[in-house]
């Protein structure tokens, strides 16, 4: 079942304002997915630092780590955005991912070489099918999305084949796209190496304490440690020379 908690965003609303004539400063417009995780935060602050007005979208999709969508509330707040639209929309009816169904989550070791059982079956591909209607409700022409094929947990949807795939998708499933209005789906951090994405967040203002990582947290806001995202976590602030402000269990 899909749902929307955040009253300030009604469809008629937004219809109303994107049908009023725009300024050129107005016309930059992006839908930016914002998950409450470092890679979103950082994103959404460069999408802003580039002009664009940001439509925050977050989903609460039966994971786990619910935590992190009040982790996308407060930054946005923090980065001077509007509060994220938040839409429901429960993928624990499928299962399979330690995320969304009762499977432990891998502990210990980033030397995988098999897909996590954290992978979500084709979460990025549900997100960003929603983000490209929202998209075009907004007005906006680009989609941000915070995925990396670097420093990751080893996702299919998170590779530049993917985001390529869905680009071409964009462009001959919607109204703009067939009338000539290219949307762009903006993966800025893909290539990027977990602590180049910190020092780059470290200088667009991001408050990274504000943020969660854990697919398996002990406590509201207190990190496992042990995790693959909380070592690729650990590992980015260690190798960026930035002080992790992150509530780690006490032990790893």
């Amino acid at each position: 079942m899909l749902g929307v908690d955040d009253a300030r965003y009604p469809k008629r609303q937004i219809a109303q304002n994107s049908s009023k004539p725009m300024t050129v400063a107005q016309t930059k417009r992006a839908v930016v997915l914002l998950s409450g995780g470092l890679d979103s935060a950082t994103v959404l602050a460069l999408a802003k630092s580039r002009g664009f007005e940001c439509f925050a979208l977050t989903f609460r999709y039966g994971q786990r780590h619910e935590f992190e969508i009040e982790c996308a509330k407060r930054l946005a707040v923090s980065l001077g955005v509007a509060a994220p639209l938040v839409m429901s929309l429960d993928l624990r009816a499928f299962g399979g991912s330690a995320l969304t169904d009762d499977i432990d989550v891998p502990e210990g070791s980033l030397n995988r070489h098999e897909v996590p059982a954290t992978y979500v079956p084709a979460r990025n591909t549900i997100f960003l099918s929603l983000a490209l209607a929202y998209a075009e409700v907004t007005g906006s022409n680009d989609i941000f999305i915070g995925v990396n094929a670097l420093d990751y947990s080893g996702y299919p949807d998170c590779r530049p084949e993917f985001i390529d795939a869905f680009q071409k998708l964009a462009n001959i499933a919607t109204k703009v796209g067939v009338e000539g209005s290219v949307v762009a789906i903006q993966a800025p951090l893909i290539e990027m190496t977990k602590s180049e994405i910190i020092k780059l967040g470290t200088r667009l203002g991001v408050d990274y304490s504000q943020t969660t990582s854990c697919y398996s947290p002990v406590d509201v806001g207190v990190a496992c440690g042990n995790c693959d995202a909380c070592l690729l976590r650990k590992k980015g602030f260690a190798e960026a020379g930035v002080a992790d402000p992150t509530r780690y269990a006490n032990y790893v």
